[in-house]
Formats: structure tokens, sequence, C-alpha cells
């Protein structure tokens, strides 16, 4: 059992890196590098439950709030950049 949700994780962590390089735009991108994270939590959660050990939850849950914290991040960059775009070209026109 525990082959098959690593299986089928490793499988739409593919499917997301995919998505990640293809795009089409930066948001399908960001979106994808979130779901990249969030299934990395899972399969940690995964393997520390097969394993016995619960200080790889402490870990997931780690990596889950930076995952979050960066997601936000890279939004606001890119948010920041299109109003700049927005009145640099207002500026010129």
């Amino acid at each position: 059992m525990y082959y098959i949700v690593t299986a089928a994780t490793l499988i739409t962590m593919a499917l997301a890196l995919v998505r990640g390089i293809l795009g089409p735009s930066v948001y399908d991108r960001v979106l994808a590098v979130n779901m990249f994270g969030t299934k990395t939590v899972l399969l940690l959660s995964v393997i520390a439950f097969y394993y016995g050990r619960p200080d790889f939850l402490d870990l997931a849950l780690a990596y889950a709030l930076l995952n979050f914290i960066g997601v936000l991040a890279v939004l606001e960059f890119f948010r920041r950049r299109a109003e700049h775009r927005k009145t640099e070209s207002q500026e010129q026109g």
C-alpha cells in the first residue's frame, strides 16, 4: 500500500514539474511549484508513517511553511513587477 501511495505521489510530482517547465504563464508555473511543494510534504509524511519516524513530520511541517511563504513572496514579486511596468509605460506614452 505504501508503494502505491509513494508511486502516485511521485507521478503527480513529475506532472507538476512538467507543468512548471512548460508554463504557459508565470502563474501556471507558480501553481506548479506550489503543488510540487505540497506533494513533497505528503511524501515526507508517508515516509514518516512508513518508517515510524515522527520527527519527519516536523520536517514536513517546516517545509510546508517555507513553501507557503515562498509562493507568497514570488507572487508579490510578480505583482510589483507588473505595477512597475505599467507605470513605466504610462510615463512613456
